[in-house]
């Protein structure tokens, strides 16, 4: 594997593509790529449709309204499934909500690249709807480095807080599972409260979890949208620098969160990167190389130390990084 920034990574590739709607095949014909993303209200995915897009910018790309959309999502992926394109790139919002639309592509022959959130891979299996690569972060991974920075911070029987997204979620399940993991025995993890990935429903929770446990010494929260309506709670508790808040994602706003003091820290997982190593794989796959069946995305531990080298990087990583997409 070669280890190369994002930017270069680009640069490689977008050497290498048509400037048209097309990327060649390596057996002289063409390939027209689609992706199909969650919802650009949340600027985790604006950043991921960016990475997309700086790799191939006659990618076509469609985005479900918001982070429920699921059924919108899959007829999104139904509705480009009947056109000309020979590789699609999925960000599901769910394991299941796009199965039906991977299966119809397999049977066609398409190249599937899954990004970011996993199909759920037996469901996927029984459908004959399993991708042909899958680019993301390793989730427990990511929630692992903030329970171990968190350890850090408490003092031992440390009472923390976990806010999750959607109840059931993965993504969310695997972060929590890590930080758990990661913060070990150093205190308590309440039980893990759920806040949709909204920034308000956060700050109710978290609100209702500091009146309930007055002397919470942390919150992890499973991204830094719902982090940042922690992170309004603890202030109007007057408890801003007293309470620590680690999230994940690593989104400008998420950045600018640590920079200001508003977080302690925040797991960066690069959508930007995620994205482009996706387009790459359309491009790998359309060049007739074989893909590897799981590609584990960056992450990085962003705190108030080393927050100016991940804002002038941003939105690629400020780490190098192993893409086997590059070449």
């Amino acid at each position: 594997m070669t280890v190369i920034t994002a930017t270069t990574a680009g640069a490689l590739l977008l050497a290498g593509c048509s400037t048209t709607a097309t990327t060649p095949a390596a057996e002289g014909g063409e390939a027209k790529v689609a992706a199909v993303i969650k919802g650009l209200d949340n600027p985790f995915f604006q950043s991921m449709e960016d990475g997309i897009k700086a790799a191939d910018s006659s990618i076509t790309v469609q985005a479900a309204q918001d982070i429920t959309d699921t059924s919108g999502q899959a007829d999104r992926l139904s509705s480009l499934a009947g056109q000309d394109f020979s590789c699609f790139i999925i960000n599901p919002i769910s394991g299941n909500n796009l199965l039906q639309g991977v299966a119809q592509l397999k049977s066609s022959g398409k190249t599937v690249v899954n990004i970011d959130s996993p199909v759920d891979p037996d469901a996927a299996a029984s459908a004959n709807a399993t991708p042909d690569t899958y680019i993301g972060t390793d989730n427990v991974s990511a929630g692992n480095l903030a329970g171990e920075h968190m350890a850090s911070l408490v003092a031992d029987g440390a009472k923390v807080a976990a806010i999750g997204g959607i109840a059931g979620d993965v993504t969310s399940g695997d972060r929590v599972t890590g930080f758990t993991e990661g913060f070990g025995t150093k205190g308590q993890v309440l039980e893990t409260v759920s806040a949709d990935w909204d920034r308000q429903v956060a700050l109710t929770k978290a609100g209702d979890l500091l009146r309930a446990n007055p002397d919470i010494a942390g919150f992890f929260v499973a991204n830094d949208v719902m982090g940042l309506g922690v992170a309004r709670a603890v202030a109007d508790a007057n408890l801003t620098g007293k309470v620590s808040i680690i999230s994940v994602d690593g989104v400008p706003e998420g950045l600018a969160g640590v920079e200001s003091g508003e977080l302690t820290a925040t797991v960066a997982q690069y959508p930007y990167a995620i994205g482009e190593m996706g387009a790459q794989a359309c491009a790998a796959a359309a060049a007739g190389e074989e893909l590897p069946d799981n590609v584990e995305a960056p992450v990085a531990l962003v705190t108030k130390d080393n927050v100016a080298d991940a804002l002038k990087a941003a939105p690629a990583p400020f780490e190098d990084y192993e893409n086997p997409f590059a070449q």
